[in-house]
């Protein structure tokens, strides 16, 4: 296995730079979009190896690579296309460790409820 060590990284025409630690600590370290409703299914992921469903509105995202500490942040949306309306989403709800996160979805009366459209992204 190579290793790439570099300070700066910049675009091909040299315009634009970067430290290397912006995109390391800038970049998602996890996200995934998922139908929550029925038996959840994982549309698209990065570093999320599995989605559990806990109970209505709760869910459970296993991370492939885990954090290096619980010092990470999250920001979840989400959409129920039915009804056309859209939910408050990305409250923790119990588990926050480096292999996984709970997440709860709730619509706007404070209801947990199970949307087909579920999107977290996590930052470390």
């Amino acid at each position: 296995m190579s290793t790439l060590k570099l300070d700066t990284i910049a675009s091909r025409d040299g315009t634009e730079s970067t430290d290397v630690t912006n995109v390391i600590n800038g970049s998602a370290k996890a996200w995934v979009n998922f139908d929550g409703t029925g038996t959840v299914a994982i549309r698209e992921s990065f570093n999320v190896s599995s989605i559990t469903d806990d109970a209505t509105g709760r869910y459970t995202i296993s991370f492939t690579n885990a954090m290096p500490d619980v010092n990470y942040a999250f920001s979840a949306s989400v959409q129920d296309n039915s009804s056309g309306a859209e939910f408050v989403a990305g409250r923790y709800a119990g588990t926050y460790a480096t292999t996984a996160l709970q997440v709860q979805v709730w619509n706007y009366a404070g209801t947990e409820h199970d949307t087909p459209i579920v999107n977290v992204i996590i930052f470390r």
